[in-house]
């Protein structure tokens, strides 16, 4: 049996105590959650979170901080997803954009609202980010090292100095 954590992204942004969700379809629901989305290939974690906030929700988003990482384990689809949530601001919104696949509507809920909504949230997670950030967990953006593959001739010359 084979085992894969999907890592995923995802951003908690605040304004005037509200914060930015999606209405998605998820596994045959209709679930909120924070713009998120799995990481892609060749992208950094803080690319990723940029991208899936602009094609979730059209606004573009800066990341300032790191929230916290989050271990899920979905134990009815037997899945295992390892969250890394930013907070940071948005700007620049086009209500022209056309929204991913799934995604219904971009709202801005009060912590209030997602807690009388909470068997809407798409997982634990959602409400555990929105916490944390109101509690004023940050982490640095400098924690993070993104490393490019040396090719293999480089590291042959390196180790033969």
């Amino acid at each position: 049996m084979s085992w894969k954590t999907h890592v995923t992204v995802a951003a908690v942004i605040e304004s005037n105590d509200r914060f930015l969700m999606v209405k998605e379809h998820a596994s045959g629901k209709l679930v909120l959650n924070q713009p998120a989305g799995h990481l892609e290939p060749g992208e950094t974690l803080v690319e990723a979170v940029a991208r899936e906030t602009l094609e979730e929700t059209a606004w573009q988003f800066t990341a300032e901080s790191l929230l916290g990482i989050y271990q899920w384990h979905q134990a009815a689809r037997q899945r295992t997803y390892l969250r890394f949530a930013f907070c940071g601001s948005v700007s620049g919104h086009d209500p022209q954009r056309e929204l991913d696949d799934g995604i219904v509507a971009a709202l801005w809920l009060s912590r209030e609202e997602l807690h009388r909504r909470s068997m809407q949230l798409r997982s634990p997670m959602v409400m555990r980010c929105t916490d944390d950030y109101l509690e004023g967990k940050r982490y640095p953006l400098e924690i993070f090292a993104h490393l490019e593959e040396i090719p293999m001739m480089l590291r042959l010359l390196g180790s033969m100095r």
